[in-house]
């Protein structure tokens, strides 16, 4: 079973990615161009990745004492991976992109992450580049992004620490300016880093020749004290090995954000004083090394001394606003990982469904065993499983690429279109990084239920999937964090116009599918969940506590992840059944049964989920803590 169809019927029916080449951005590219890109990142996918899935879960990356190593198999796909321009592949011609819209880049990198989303880390690369061209200095951008964005070096993002993981408050990783000259240095103020990161995934590897980490850290004041909370945090670029620029002084330098990224030949200098300090084991994503690293301990010393040598970003105390830029790209990447994964079960569980004779169905008379065995798509429960992962996955997938078009949108549409697809985007975010977290996760349960006792051994690949993907509940943010961010934010943000925005969208495939018979009832459905997220979203701010609002934020997620992904398939349906010829075709009748099922065993379950919500129930709250 193929992948291709469905992107295709995404991208080009439902999405009209081709409409985008009316754009001057675009204008070079056409049908061709974007079919000729997901062509070849599928071969290479196929050939590069797919092959070393098991072997990149079962060689995990250790250290020897000086370097970590990784399978060879990892290499030759990162190769691969950085030979095709995916990397660049939305930036501009002049930094070496090819000015692909976001939406093909998303699509196209659906196929590795469902071929083998661990063996590289390029989501990490990609977003810390992207976050220096829009808030880094032209200097920061010619020297770091660009060998980013080319595959010479890799990037990070270091957040977390092994005593704050989540709650960046805590941060305690210090940031000293190096000396009286420090504001003079090209590649922007030169600090001091000490401190230790923890989580921090591709943190130390072989694959590139320098790694670019992205570092959050606190530059203490005039009395050497930490400030504390979140409003003292400030962003660094520290690279693994310092750099040598040839022209450290092009003149004139634009500001941040502004001019063009210029060429500056840059070569490797000296170990920077970033140590690895031991590889996390984890349950899944194996194939990608996961660390605890040590700024500043004095293992390499620069110049004679201790600390990591870090160049400032932004403004200082402006860091997590700079990092927010990288996060929710990371986000809505992990939200597609997750997605990939599920289909990835769902494909495998369909093919074993398909080809495993067991049972008999049952007849008036009862079973009989003198007849041959079905195979076990036939029987109603494997059935039911499979459409659940049908319908989880693939309406996960819509919305990614959905969210990948709003980033389009915002970049390159009138000035109105460009801000409401940036606000439609903010809301939209946390679901995109969780739901598919959750019920992508769920889909790989359910292959591995098909699969039944061979489900859980390693000759079937539906238990690595399970594995790997249990991660995305936890990456980029929990589930909690992102349910506080909707409910605590996202829908209040900027006067509630967000969610006003989002609701309007909704109305308008109601509007739609409603002069659909078949999809009528479905109108209906959707239109009172909508209604209901509107009023449980007030009540649960009846009383302006946040306390009680946001203590069943998570149900309140899930409720409202389910609407979007409800509004998302009928959306699909609609686009589906949009012409007589199409309406026997397989495809179409699988995108229909989907929808079917989704508005039949999913979206009832959100007046559970809002009743909490509504009655902002104190359950979980109250109990005493001695009597858990």
């Amino acid at each position: 079973m193929s992948l291709r169809p469905t992107l295709d019927f995404l991208l080009y029916d439902w999405l009209h990615a081709e409409s985008l080449n009316e754009r001057e951005r675009f204008a070079d590219h056409s049908r061709e161009t974007f079919d000729a890109v997901l062509d070849t990142c599928e071969r290479i996918a196929r050939e590069k990745y797919a092959p070393h899935n098991r072997t990149v879960d079962t060689q995990e990356p250790h250290f020897d004492g000086e370097k970590v190593i990784l399978p060879q198999a990892t290499h030759d796909a990162h190769k691969a991976f950085v030979e095709s321009g995916m990397l660049s592949a939305a930036q501009d011609y002049e930094i070496g992109g090819m000015q692909l819209p976001y939406t093909l880049q998303a699509a196209a990198n659906s196929f590795f992450a469902m071929a083998s989303v661990s063996i590289g880390a390029n989501m990490l690369t990609s977003g810390n580049a992207n976050l220096l061209m829009v808030h880094g200095t032209p200097m920061q951008q010619a020297v770091f992004a660009k060998n980013e964005f080319s595959g010479r070096w890799a990037g990070t993002m270091c957040l977390s620490e092994p005593q704050a993981g989540s709650s960046l408050s805590d941060v305690a990783t210090r940031a000293v300016p190096d000396g009286p000259d420090f504001q003079d240095d090209p590649l922007g103020p030169r600090y001091r880093l000490t401190g230790n990161k923890m989580w921090i995934s591709a943190g130390d590897h072989e694959l590139t020749e320098n790694i670019v980490h992205i570092v959050l850290a606190k530059i203490p004041d005039e009395n050497g004290k930490l400030v504390p909370g979140t409003r003292g945090i400030s962003l660094f670029i520290v690279p693994k090995w310092l750099v040598n620029i040839e022209d450290p002084h092009p003149s004139p330098l634009p500001q941040a954000g502004e001019g063009e990224v210029g060429s500056v030949t840059v070569t490797l200098g000296s170990r920077n004083d970033v140590a690895l300090a031991g590889l996390n084991h984890k349950l899944g994503w194996r194939g990608t090394t996961n660390t605890l690293l040590n700024f500043g301990e004095g293992k390499f010393p620069v110049n004679g001394k201790p600390g990591a040598v870090g160049y400032l970003v932004g403004q200082p105390g402006k860091g997590l606003h700079c990092m927010f830029h990288m996060m929710n790209e990371a986000r809505i990447g992990v939200g597609t990982a997750a997605t990939m994964l599920g289909m990835a079960g769902y494909h495998a569980s369909l093919d074993y469904a398909k080809n495993r004779p067991q049972g008999r169905p049952a007849g008036p008379a009862g079973k009989d065993a003198a007849k041959p065995q079905v195979r076990i798509i036939e029987h109603a429960d494997v059935r039911r499983m499979l459409l659940a992962q049908k319908s989880y996955c693939e309406g996960a997938l819509a919305l990614e690429l959905y969210c990948a078009r709003l980033v389009d949108e915002q970049k390159t549409a009138g000035a109105q279109a460009a801000d409401d697809a940036r606000l439609l985007l903010e809301v939209l975010t946390p679901i995109a990084k969780s739901w598919p977290s959750e019920w992508c996760l769920e889909a790989n349960s359910l292959a591995i239920q098909v699969h039944g006792g061979y489900g859980y051994t390693r000759d079937f690949p539906v238990e690595q999937y399970w594995r790997d993907n249990r991660l995305n509940m936890i990456h980029e943010g929990t589930h909690g964090i992102q349910a506080a961010d909707l409910l605590g934010r996202k829908v209040l943000m900027e006067d509630g116009r967000g969610l006003q925005l989002l609701a309007a969208r909704i109305t308008d495939t109601i509007d739609r599918a409603a002069r659909v018979p078949s999809l009528a009832p479905h109108a209906k459905a959707l239109a009172e969940a909508l209604q209901h997220i509107g009023s449980a979203t007030r009540a649960a701010w009846a009383t302006g506590n946040p306390q009680e609002a946001l203590a069943n934020a998570v149900p309140y997620m899930q409720a409202f992840g389910h609407t979007v992904l409800a509004w998302i398939w009928l959306d699909v349906a609609e686009h589906a059944l949009g012409g007589d010829a199409s309406r026997a075709l397989p495809a179409t009748a699988g995108r229909v049964g989907a929808t079917d099922y989704f508005f039949h065993y999913e979206l009832p379950k959100i007046g559970a989920w809002l009743q909490v919500v509504e009655r902002r129930d104190p359950t979980c709250t109250t109990l005493p803590e001695e009597a858990f």
